[in-house]
């Protein structure tokens, strides 16, 4: 029997989630894990790296792979190294840099190649599945934002990069990519092609999720993909998506890919509130409303790995 091609897509502490919930359904699931990973970071280590060396911002990568890094304790070690960061006043130059984020950065350097290089890197970390750039090429992200001074409520602004988007206080109206139509990474389209699930969120929305979407040969494989769909939606709103309900986040897909398809949204069974404005938003993407505990048990609003997992597992395990 072949394994499950599973396709995650995100970046950051979201996707981080969902990777280490579908490792926690190995006893029950044969999946075969792939993680399409934003590249539009440009804050911290990584915006230091991409400014000063170029090429993709390592740290959405970097967390995927240890995400997914094998539990021989060898590989642990090596994982905890990664995830190491190099203390110091603004003065050092290593201050503030995680050591995976350099380890990354001097492979593509070396190699000349991201995938060759989180091949490598997925090697070194003894990973259980494949860590992809949504992109060869780093990205801007943009976004025309309203409210952004409040002494302006009405007026609306461009906010430029990443973490500017992610921190802004107005609210996103509009999204775009720098370039307007980046190249798609030719391994994740074909991973894409030959998935039997895709999965999207959790995750940043704006920042993390909808860029997928924006790449055009990216956006064209999900949608001509014969994979069924999964949207598992957040705890929580965040900075960036103040203002908008679960249902919001949900319509937000179909506005800059109107052509996705849904099968499945999963959602908190405490965060969505009422279940019954989400359940419509579920179907008008053709999707089935699933509610499930998968928050952690303190309250914060973050994903239990273990619980997710749990919940991801009649899911993912579904007859057609």
């Amino acid at each position: 029997m072949t394994a499950t091609k599973v396709v995650a897509f995100g970046g950051g502490h979201g996707l981080s989630a969902s990777l280490r919930a579908l490792r926690h359904t190995a006893g029950e699931l044969d999946l075969d894990i792939t993680a399409v990973v934003t590249v539009g970071d440009d804050g911290g280590s990584s915006g230091r790296l991409r400014a000063e060396r170029g090429g993709l911002p390592p740290g959405d990568l970097r967390q995927a792979l240890v995400a997914l890094a094998g539990d021989h304790p060898a590989t642990r070690r090596s994982a905890g190294l990664f995830q190491h960061r190099f203390t110091g006043d603004s003065g050092d130059g290593l201050a503030g840099h995680a050591v995976g984020n350099l380890v990354l950065c001097g492979l593509m350097e070396q190699l000349g190649d991201p995938v060759a290089a989180l091949e490598h890197a997925g090697a070194m970390l003894g990973a259980v599945g494949r860590v992809l750039p949504m992109s060869p090429q780093p990205v801007g992200i943009e976004a025309r934002v309203r409210g952004v001074d409040p002494g302006r409520p009405d007026e609306v602004t461009t906010v430029r990069g990443q973490h500017q988007v992610a921190v802004t206080s107005g609210r996103v109206e509009a999204l775009r990519l720098t370039p307007d139509a980046p190249a798609a990474c030719a391994e994740a389209v074909a991973a894409v092609g030959a998935a039997d699930w895709l999965i999207f969120g959790p995750g940043s929305w704006y920042t993390s999720v909808l860029p997928h979407l924006l790449v055009p040969g990216l956006a064209a494989a999900i949608v001509a993909s014969p994979a069924r769909r999964l949207v598992t939606l957040n705890l929580a709103a965040e900075k960036e998506t103040l203002g908008l309900s679960v249902a919001d986040h949900l319509a937000a897909l179909h506005w800059y890919l109107p052509q996705l398809t849904i099968d499945y949204v999963l959602a908190d069974s405490k965060a969505v509130g009422d279940p019954e404005p989400v359940g419509r938003a579920a179907e008008s993407l053709g999707a089935r409303l699933v509610l499930a505990p998968v928050a952690v048990i303190d309250g914060s609003p973050r994903h239990d790995p273990a619980a997710l997992g749990t919940a991801l597992v009649p899911v993912l395990g579904a007859d057609r």
